[in-house]
């Protein structure tokens, strides 16, 4: 059966880029879904199986064991 509006478009599912390999997501907003855990393994991305919001690796991304020091300067800012 073709569809009803095939003028109508849907949009793309919504690209989040992040700098981990495992994101958590909820659907966002009030009407979202449960909160799921998403692994890449060997991937670039993953894709949530409730919204199929893309998470996306990006290029600067660092290790899950790595601690980031939220108030990091230069050494010669000390």
């Amino acid at each position: 059966m073709p569809p009803r509006h095939p003028e109508t478009l849907v949009a793309p599912p919504e690209q989040i880029v992040v700098s981990t390999k495992r994101v958590a997501c909820d659907g966002g907003g009030v009407l979202g879904h449960p909160l799921v855990y998403l692994d890449m393994g060997g991937e670039t991305f993953v894709e949530c199986g409730y919204c199929d919001r893309r998470f996306v690796l990006s290029a600067d991304h660092h290790a899950e064991s790595d601690y980031l020091d939220p108030a990091a300067r230069p050494p010669e800012a000390h």
